[in-house]
């Protein structure tokens, strides 16, 4: 999840902008994430897809 979007409930501004020291901490933990985090939805779906498709194949093979 991106954190350009999120809304601080400390200062009600976006997190992005980093304005109160809970934005800032956030957007830290944010920026720390694994790089699995930064893929979209669409593309994880898709590796998901291409995944069950090699293993499809894969039993498919074997009989």
């Amino acid at each position: 999840m991106t954190y350009d979007r999120l809304v601080c409930a400390n200062c009600a501004a976006p997190v992005a902008e980093g304005r109160c020291p809970v934005c800032r901490a956030n957007r830290e933990r944010l920026q720390q994430e694994s790089p699995w985090s930064a893929l979209s939805p669409a593309a994880l779906v898709a590796l998901l897809a291409v995944l069950v498709a090699a293993l499809a194949l894969l039993a498919h093979q074997t009989v």
